[in-house]
């Protein structure tokens, strides 16, 4: 079953998500249909917040992109295929102080067709659980630390917009206006 995507200026996307502490047949329920409504939008990660839950989840799969990435999951490096798409439940984020950055075009679902640079890290570790609560640690690279990054501020009220530099956000800010009022006056999932 697919779930509606909420837009900017939805108020559910400036929530912090809860902690999950339980690990359900509804829980399981949720992300599959978040890995569905991804997939059917074309994307590469959804947060919860998207599809109006204030929760610490999101789903990711990159098995599309021929973006140039790389991962270690639990000390190894299993073929894509065995853990994606991969559901990411109550993320800790961590990056090197000196890590290295990059400004890459980024897009959300939340904002159909606005685009624009965002300066982030190119190496992250992280620590998470899947759907069923077990524990796993990632360290990733590319487009893959980037989605995880991009999902995991979305789990903390934090938008892609509030990321970008100021000429940027300038450059962006009459469609991000005009989608704010569209989606005021449009009911949606939260509303």
């Amino acid at each position: 079953m697919s779930l509606e995507i909420v837009r900017y200026n939805d108020p559910v996307l400036r929530k912090k998500g809860e902690k999950i502490t339980v690990f359900d047949a509804g829980l399981a329920a949720l992300a599959d249909a978040m890995i569905e409504t991804m997939h059917e939008a074309g994307g590469i990660g959804l947060a919860a917040q998207q599809v109006g839950h204030a929760l610490q989840m999101c789903v990711v799969d990159l098995r599309g992109s021929e973006a140039e990435f790389d991962w270690k999951l639990d000390g190894a490096k299993p073929p894509m295929e065995l853990f994606m798409p991969m559901v990411v439940v109550n993320p800790k984020v961590s990056v090197e102080r000196k890590a290295p950055t990059a400004a890459v075009e980024e897009g959300c679902l939340s904002f159909p067709e606005i685009r624009g640079d965002v300066v982030r890290p190119r190496v992250i570790s992280v620590k998470f659980q899947d759907q069923a609560g077990l524990q796993h640690h990632l360290d990733c690279t590319g487009l893959f630390a980037r989605c995880i990054l991009h999902e995991a501020d979305h789990l903390n009220g934090i938008l892609f917009i509030d990321r970008m530099d100021k000429d940027v956000r300038a450059s962006v800010e009459e469609a991000v206006k005009a989608l704010a009022r569209h989606t005021k006056a449009a009911p949606g999932p939260s509303s």
